[in-house]
């Protein structure tokens, strides 16, 4: 964990110190690449929690990820339809999955799997 907030510090400085501007033509193919990338992480994370994490899955998932949504970005640019929306539309799902997956696992260490059910089940 200490590691993981050294690189997000150590990223965050580099960002602050080396501005860099992203040309508009490549903005799809930037957001739909962080999506990928954001998803990548919340799944590893979920990973973690569950006690399956895999350092080969991760970056080949992170690889995987961010390449197929580029990709798909680049053939809705020469078809002229927008599916880099479907990409981010796609992320967003997957990424509020895992985001609900990490909550309920946190729930459940810190308050007990028991007493959580016994809330759930009062919905």
């Amino acid at each position: 964990m200490i590691w993981g907030l050294l690189g997000l510090l150590i990223g965050l400085l580099v960002g602050y110190l080396f501005p860099l501007t992203i040309p508009v033509e490549y903005a799809r193919y930037t957001a739909v690449g962080i999506m990928g990338l954001i998803d990548t992480l919340f799944g590893g994370w979920k990973a973690v929690l569950q006690k399956e994490y895999n350092l080969t899955v991760f970056i080949s998932g992170l690889i995987f990820n961010m390449s197929m949504a580029i990709l798909i970005t680049w053939f809705g640019d020469r078809l002229s339809l927008d599916l880099y929306l479907a990409v981010l539309v796609f992320f967003t799902f997957r990424i509020f999955n895992n985001i609900a997956i990490i909550r309920y696992s946190f729930l459940t260490k810190f308050l007990g799997k028991k007493k959580v059910e016994e809330k759930i089940a009062e919905e």
